[in-house]
């Protein structure tokens, strides 16, 4: 999504509009993080639950956690509209950019509710195993947000507002995918007459999966805010750079995060099963792919890099900080990647609290480092400081390894 709005906005609408989408970014993640990390949790539990064949237990937490989940951040998106222009302001973002960043958050903070309910179903898909579900869902909004945006931006001549409105359109396709494919593939999954669900008890045991992570990627998304202000104090060009320099980040790293996800939902699945045996046997094949992985995506950030940026629509002196930014974190990909596949055997066993608590503490690290460089290294302190945070996030990981699970 944030992809195809920031290359039709920046080669459409120009580099203020763009830096305006990126200046929404952090506020924007604060709550589609704090959903992907509740869900996170679920989706372990739900692996738990089908290792032990527990078909009711994945019912209850499906229903509960939808209507929950969907309810609550339909309150919360509807403060980040009321209040969107004074967070902007607090975030010192700069006034050129202002109108454009405070058009497009009003209107991508509506599908925040449709997000809590899409991930509701895709962590239930995913502790199921099976992850086809959520990715043909992606597909579908996916093609549906590139032609929408082509006929709001391109088209309609609508700007930052066609871009937003699109994305919110191509997220209520998806969610809807969701929904019909997961109760037509999984009729067990359907409510069943007369069936009453513990609500309490089903609330009470998401919470233990689902809290630490949420208030965890939560606590990570507000450092973000402070950081997104941070940046937003080396002016529009440093803001379009880096956002943008970001978001192709935020994607190549996606293998690396999802591959964390994977080796937590087997090795859930395994532990609910009974067979401990095979557990560490995935944390060793996981290492090691997750390695591969990290080592490829260094080379194409490496090669591809700067390229990626400027197809964004960015100037040549624009893209040499995104350059910048990207020639100094992206030797760090494989602590990161290492770091997660940790993080998924320690969350595949139900640590969950531990691992909250590890990322809030890596995100100390990043703000408190920030600062300490901005002196030296100006508008990459940002950048260095990250690559610290995950030196100390990996060694959190592997302190926690040997510690409670090497023995096992």
């Amino acid at each position: 999504f944030s992809w195809v709005d920031a290359f039709i906005v920046g080669n459409y609408n120009g580099e203020l509009a763009l830096a305006g989408i990126g200046s929404t970014t952090s506020i924007y993640n604060l709550f589609v993080t704090v959903i992907t990390g509740f869900t996170s949790g679920l989706s372990v539990l739900a692996a738990q639950k089908y290792g032990r064949g527990e078909g009711k237990g994945i019912r209850s937490i499906l229903y509960s956690c939808t209507a929950l989940l969907g309810l609550i951040f339909l309150v919360i998106a509807g403060l980040g509209i009321t209040f969107r222009r004074g967070l902007l302001s607090l975030m010192d973002t700069p006034e050129n950019i202002l109108t454009f960043a405070e058009d497009y958050l009003g209107i991508v903070l509506m599908g925040v509710p449709l997000l809590a309910v899409y991930n509701t179903f895709s962590a239930i898909l995913r502790g199921m195993g099976n992850s086809r579900a959520p990715f043909l869902s992606v597909l579908v909004s996916s093609i549906a947000n590139v032609v929408l945006d082509m006929i709001f931006v391109m088209g309609f001549g609508w700007g930052v507002k066609g871009a937003a409105a699109a994305t919110v359109i191509a997220q209520a396709a998806m969610t809807l995918f969701a929904i019909f494919y997961t109760f037509l593939k999984y009729p067990e999954l359907r409510g069943r007459k007369g069936e009453r669900t513990e609500v309490r008890c089903t609330v009470a045991e998401t919470a233990l999966f689902g809290l630490p992570p949420a208030v965890q990627s939560g606590v990570s998304s507000a450092g973000n805010v402070i950081l997104q202000q941070f940046m937003n104090g080396f002016g529009e060009q440093t803001v379009a750079a880096i956002t943008t320099a970001y978001r192709v980040d935020t994607i190549i790293l996606l293998p690396i995060i999802n591959l964390g996800s994977g080796i937590a939902t087997v090795a859930a699945q395994n532990i609910g099963a009974g067979k401990p045996e095979r557990v560490r046997k995935i944390l060793r094949t996981g290492l090691v792919i997750m390695s591969v992985v990290s080592v490829i995506l260094t080379l194409i950030v490496f090669l591809f890099g700067a390229w990626l940026i400027s197809i964004f629509g960015l100037t040549p002196s624009t893209v040499d900080i995104g350059r910048s930014f990207f020639n100094a974190i992206a030797s760090f990909y494989i602590v990161f990647g290492l770091a997660m596949a940790l993080r998924g055997y320690v969350e595949g066993h139900g640590d969950m609290l531990f691992s909250g608590l590890a990322g809030i503490a890596s995100l100390v690290v990043r703000i408190i480092m920030s600062y300490v460089f901005r002196d030296s290294m100006g508008n990459m302190a940002i950048a260095y400081a990250e690559a610290v945070a995950w030196i100390f996030l990996l060694s959190e990981y592997v302190i926690r390894y040997a510690v409670k699970y090497r023995k096992r």
